[in-house]
């Protein structure tokens, strides 16, 4: 089933929509084929996210011939890529090219910026270097939003995603891994902020909850940490060159609990000390075990 077939109505800007189809199915805990996550470090962005893709045998595992694809960065921020409190623009670049080399269809690229849109989309380089790839880059239209029904919700029961987003085939999520000063870290469950609508500020009250109740209903097909650059301290914004490191690593998992979890490892942190990542566990939204997670670590510097 392809993910546009989640909208079989009319979609209309405040129309709640029922969950089923695809995103049901993304919460149940599936077998599936090792490797279930992979940490490849000790090269530039790209060499590391094909060392990556070719673990799990092609980005065909993820992408189909014809699929529209999303890709969702963090461009949040008005910062250049070197204060890595965005993706990196190399590695976006790169996994619009792999999309396309598997045959989709089109790429588009989003985030809802927490700075001025246009300086976000510039400064980031991920607007250029995106297109330059072939991939449509657009700033989020605000009348694009459309209200999802959360039955299960604990502390929400609606809320307004962008219906692009829901629309496509697939979605490939690709947060930096980075310090937060509310959620502790910014990973995959976090990224997915860029893609709510509303007033998002209403989240951070029993943020962790709220979080959870949202992205269980919208979680991607793949999830690729970019840890090619990370934040250490002062995030989400960043602006201090001494607060970041370069561990030169990427983490990828179909399960972004997974991979969330994984890169806890950068910050020296365990599930215990980020109540949003342990939440998502609680509920579920880990598709494998941790304590038998099949995970292939690549180190590009020794094999080259």
């Amino acid at each position: 089933m392809k993910r546009r077939e989640f909208l079989k109505y009319t979609v209309v800007a405040g129309t709640a929509l029922p969950l089923t189809g695809r995103w049901s199915s993304l919460l149940a805990n599936e077998s599936t084929e090792p490797p279930q996550a992979v940490w490849v470090s000790g090269g530039e962005p790209e060499e590391l996210l094909r060392a990556a893709l070719n673990a799990f045998g092609g980005m065909e595992q993820f992408v189909s011939k014809g699929d529209v694809v999303v890709v969702k960065p963090n461009m949040g921020w008005d910062r250049a890529p070197e204060f890595a409190a965005n993706t990196n623009p190399d590695l976006v670049a790169a996994v619009v090219k792999a999309c396309y080399e598997a045959g989709a269809a089109k790429v588009k690229v989003f985030d809802r910026t927490c700075n001025n849109p246009r300086r976000c989309y510039l400064n980031s380089k991920i607007e250029s270097y995106a297109r330059k790839a072939g991939a449509r880059v657009e700033p989020i239209r605000e009348h694009k939003f459309v209200t999802v029904k959360l039955p299960d919700g604990e502390e929400l029961k609606q809320w307004p995603i962008y219906r692009e987003y829901l629309e496509a085939d697939k979605v490939i999520n690709i947060p930096i891994a980075k310090h937060h000063s509310l959620a502790r870290v910014t990973l995959g469950l976090k990224n997915l902020m860029g893609v709510m609508g509303g007033n998002r500020g209403n989240i951070h009250n029993h943020f962790s909850r709220k979080l959870i109740d949202i992205d269980r209903h919208i979680l991607p097909t793949l999830t690729i940490i970019d840890a090619y650059r990370i934040l250490l301290r002062n995030g989400p914004r960043g602006g201090n060159l001494a607060d970041v490191a370069q561990p030169k690593t990427l983490i990828m998992s179909p399960c972004t609990a997974t991979a969330d979890r994984l890169a806890l490892e950068l910050f020296h942190l365990s599930i215990d000390d980020v109540p949003h990542i342990q939440e998502a566990y609680r509920r579920g939204l880990n598709r494998y075990r941790f304590d038998r997670l099949n995970l292939k670590r690549i180190a590009l510097g020794e094999h080259g």
